[in-house]
């Protein structure tokens, strides 16, 4: 395994542990969201590269467009529960609480 596989590898667990264990608040969360999908997004592009193919993908644009949803979603989220209950601590999300 090279360097560059490793260091992929190494920052999605990482951010994979970050979001099962650091789950206090809503943008902690989304920060782990969103090293995963950028760790995703370096490994498809440099993936084309490695292998010497001549043919580009649209992987790795479809991912970054999805990622900019996913984290304009995200940030509205986090404004309407900031708004709603008065902070972004999950575990005043609980619906059951009610």
């Amino acid at each position: 395994m090279s360097l560059l596989h490793l260091s992929f590898y190494s920052s999605f667990i990482l951010s994979c542990l970050g979001l099962a264990f650091h789950r206090t608040h809503l943008i902690s969360a989304l920060l782990c969201l969103e090293s995963m999908m950028l760790a995703m997004f370096i490994a498809l592009t440099i993936l084309p590269i490695e292998a010497q193919t001549p043919s580009t993908t649209l992987t790795p644009v479809f991912m970054l467009a999805f990622s900019a949803c996913e984290a304009g979603t995200g940030l509205a989220m986090l404004v309407a529960s900031t708004r709603t209950h008065g902070s972004d601590h999950l575990h005043n999300l609980n619906l059951l609480q009610y």
